[in-house]
């Protein structure tokens, strides 16, 4: 399966140019916790999350008014495509390390976001699903035995 496929749509995103503090209010209004930076053309260039806001802007005593997210965004930022394979994007997630990351088309445009947290749902459901042909099973094979 493809990252794609199971990777949220919905991106909530933030200009390099932009302030610390107005992403803190984008993620408060909106009730998230990271914002993917794009450039003009809608392409990722960093992730910013509250916890780099606390870290790299209140604990360090900059003035999240004037502060920009290029200022406080790490890179080199990781991507991974559409068609990635679910156990591609954890091994880039291992690697790096990373909770998230972004989900982008052929051209390199943002599309999505993929997060562990979304993974792990999906093996939650896969394996209920297990769980669940396995106990349809067990009364059959137990008749048949007899």
């Amino acid at each position: 399966m493809s990252v794609g496929r199971i990777c949220i749509r919905e991106v909530d995103v933030i200009s390099a140019n932009e302030t610390a503090q107005a992403a803190a209010q984008r993620m408060h209004a909106r009730k998230v916790g990271t914002l993917v930076v794009v450039d003009s053309r809608s392409k990722p260039v960093g992730i910013v999350t509250d916890r780099d806001l606390t870290i790299r802007i209140l604990a360090s005593g900059r003035d999240g008014a004037t502060t920009t997210i290029e200022e406080i965004v790490r890179g080199p930022l990781k991507t991974v495509e559409e068609d990635t394979s679910i156990e591609e994007a954890l091994r880039v997630m291992r690697k790096g390390p990373f909770r998230r990351l972004p989900v982008v088309s052929g051209e390199g445009e943002l599309v999505g976001l993929i997060s562990l947290d979304d993974i792990l749902e999906l093996l939650a459901e896969e394996l209920t699903s297990i769980c669940c042909l396995l106990e349809e099973e067990e009364p059959s094979a137990l008749a048949s035995d007899t």
